[in-house]
């Protein structure tokens, strides 16, 4: 690791006085006769129980019988027990609570299919839908504590499903829709799961991509799967099993419209989440009805400022948290939500503007990873559309590297809209550090911690260092962090709390530089140590990509004998651009200008693409293991597996 750090220049953005004063984060702390964000930080932090009932009381959130206390932390930091005694349904206070408002007319979401048509469901509406598909789920003696999968494109549906198993008290399942058979046993067999909701399939590109066929392998290698529910979306003639299988359209709109919501513990589960690693089987996330939606409902009010009649867009699968994550968060927050069903630059790059235009689209979320994808398409592809109703940008899932960082700042968002960069993960049940509409930013950078997150940097000795690249630490308890692994509880601690007493190591490497901005720099065991000099790969993936011919990079350490690792770097150009050994040897000097001759990569080798899950998180341990010949691990979670492939071959 450098001794001193140095990423991301100067301050490019700073908010203006309407941005603080109309800020809900502005609000709460106004309501607490907080005067600063840091005062903010410091009491969140230090007094957790006053900060969570504060949150609560901010989203109204409501409960069927009250908590005895805020927290209990008798089993220690690692198993605290939040709001015990409390009884609630997280669906109440997303939907049941505006039945009879001003809220039950508004629109809660709208869907765009990639074939161009849409819809909206208003909350009323809504209601209605998850009612009858609770009524339905009951009337196949499915209830409370039942695991229930979902496989499913980006449909109004899938809201559904996700609502009505929640409203029953049942485990929601969520599985990436791009799942092949075998990731699908795993985690339907690993929470003895006893329902599926599928489809027949999806479009991408407008090819139809089969569904029901992978689940119906899946089926067959999990034993306690009794019923599987289908909707249509791709018109494609796929078999039912007699017994088990039932199309959404017969089994649903014919039941009745209203239906009681279970009352469920606080802390009963309420949805697991399955998360891959490179070894071992996937790790399961418990999260609660007064965890996961209540964390999602803060970070989405508090950093990109969602209120009522605002659309938030937040690219992503209900496979990954970033699902369940919009849904929630945006229905306890009262405001709006929309999907997508389909490629985000089909049937051209400029499918995404388009949707921010037509549906009015306030916060929006995307991956670098997009964004760079869309650079070398040109301007004119946002130009022709009016994003004036745009007041934020967002993103997640990848480190930035300032070039497309600024191009969407500059260009995009002609530097007047800012980019709330978001880190945490599925564990967490969003973020640990945040952007957001009080604290300036520099390109690639987050504003600080979330309130309420003692996040903290660690050199290897436990010390907390500034200016200095560590390990990303928490030191408190937050209401959304994980109720465990399922199943696993030992694998949990190992994984989280093992490494210092009482402190979580997240497994990301991070920094703060001395104005008090952060930076993630990607996961701590993706670092390279070369001659005993340690960096994060995103400093030499950065360097690369400023090259006009590079679009992505990623960058690995492989094993040397005299250095003990010699850096080795993917690229993948531009399609315009010729790989050849002029342009490698470009590269390499601009890395050797930049690092240092002794950081001098080894190999730079060209590719199509880098393997990535569907948040757009390069996996640099599956590349470095393609490279090296091992096995990759479990490849379930990638979108592109066959990147995996190329890189074996990339030598």
């Amino acid at each position: 690791m450098p001794d001193q750090f140095d990423f991301g220049g100067d301050i490019v953005w700073r908010p203006t006085e309407e941005h603080i004063n109309n800020a809900r984060l502005t609000a709460f702390m106004q309501q607490h006769n907080i005067n600063s964000f840091n005062d903010l930080m410091q009491r969140s932090t230090e007094d957790v129980a006053w900060f969570t009932e504060a949150v609560l009381n901010f989203l109204d959130i409501q409960f069927y019988k009250d908590y005895s206390q805020v927290v209990d932390l008798s089993k220690g930091i690692q198993w605290p027990d939040w709001v015990p005694g409390a009884e609630m349904n997280i669906v109440h206070n997303c939907l049941d609570k505006y039945i009879g408002t001003e809220t039950e007319n508004q629109p809660a979401f709208i869907w765009e299919a990639e074939e161009g048509h849409s819809k909206s469901l208003t909350y009323g509406e809504l209601y209605k839908k998850v009612n009858q598909t609770a009524n339905a789920l009951r009337s196949l003696g499915l209830g409370k504590g039942d695991a229930i999968g979902i496989y499913m494109p980006m449909t109004p549906e899938i809201v559904v499903a996700l609502l009505a198993i929640a409203k029953i008290g049942g485990i929601i399942l969520p599985l990436f829709s791009g799942y092949g058979v075998s990731a699908v046993v795993t985690r339907l067999a690993d929470a003895d799961a006893r329902a599926l909701f599928t489809a027949d399939g999806f479009f991408r590109r407008s090819q139809p991509v089969a569904m029901k066929p992978t689940a119906d392998e899946a089926a067959k290698q999990v034993p306690t799967l009794e019923h599987m529910i289908v909707i249509h979306r791709a018109d494609l003639d796929v078999p039912m099993q007699a017994g088990r299988d039932q199309w959404w359209d017969d089994l649903i709109p014919h039941q009745p419209t209203e239906a009681e919501t279970e009352r469920t513990s606080a802390e009963d589960t309420i949805m697991v989440i399955y998360t891959s690693g490179t070894t071992g089987t996937p790790k399961g996330a418990v999260h609660t009805h007064a965890g996961f939606p209540i964390k999602a409902a803060q970070d989405m009010a508090f950093g990109t400022d969602v209120r009522p009649g605002d659309v938030i867009y937040w690219m992503t699968d209900m496979g990954w948290m970033m699902g369940p994550w919009l849904v929630f968060g945006s229905l306890i927050l009262g405001s709006t939500f929309f999907i997508y069903d389909g490629a985000p630059d089909y049937p051209a790059p400029d499918r995404l503007w388009d949707m921010v235009a037509k549906h009015n689209i306030t916060q929006l979320g995307v991956s670098p990873t997009l964004i760079r994808a869309l650079i070398p398409h040109g301007e004119e592809h946002f130009k022709k559309h009016d994003l004036s109703k745009l007041k934020y940008f967002a993103s997640t899932g990848e480190p930035w590297n300032p070039g497309p960082w600024m191009w969407l700042f500059e260009q995009v968002g002609e530097s007047k809209l800012p980019i709330i960069n978001y880190s945490g993960g599925t564990e967490i049940s969003g973020g640990i550090v945040m952007g957001n509409p009080l604290l300036p930013l520099k390109p690639a950078a987050f504003s600080g911690p979330c309130p309420g997150i003692a996040a903290d940097v660690f050199d290897e000795d436990g010390n907390s260092v500034i200016n200095q690249v560590g390990e990303l630490v928490i030191k408190a308890p937050w209401i959304g962090m994980t109720r465990g692994f399922w199943k696993d509880p030992d694998r949990y601690i190992d994984t989280y709390w093992s490494r210092w007493d009482d402190v979580w190591v997240h497994g990301d490497f991070a920094a703060v530089d001395n104005d008090g901005l952060w930076y993630i720099l990607g996961r701590s065991d993706d670092t390279i140590k070369i001659a005993g000099k340690r960096l994060g790969p995103a400093e030499v993936e950065s360097i690369a990509i400023s090259h006009t011919a590079v679009v992505e990079a990623g960058a690995i350490g492989v094993p040397h004998e005299i250095k003990g690792s010699k850096l080795v770097l993917f690229c993948v150009l531009n399609p315009d651009a010729e790989a050849n050994d002029e342009l490698r040897d470009e590269l390499k000097q601009m890395i050797v200008n930049a690092m240092g001759k002794p950081l001098a990569p080894k190999a730079i080798l060209f590719v199509s693409d880098l393997p990535k899950t569907r948040n757009a998180k390069v996996m640099r341990r599956m590349v470095r293991s393609a490279y090296l010949g091992e096995d990759p691990g479990d490849t379930s979670s990638l979108v592109n597996p066959e990147a995996v492939e190329e890189i074996k071959d990339a030598k």
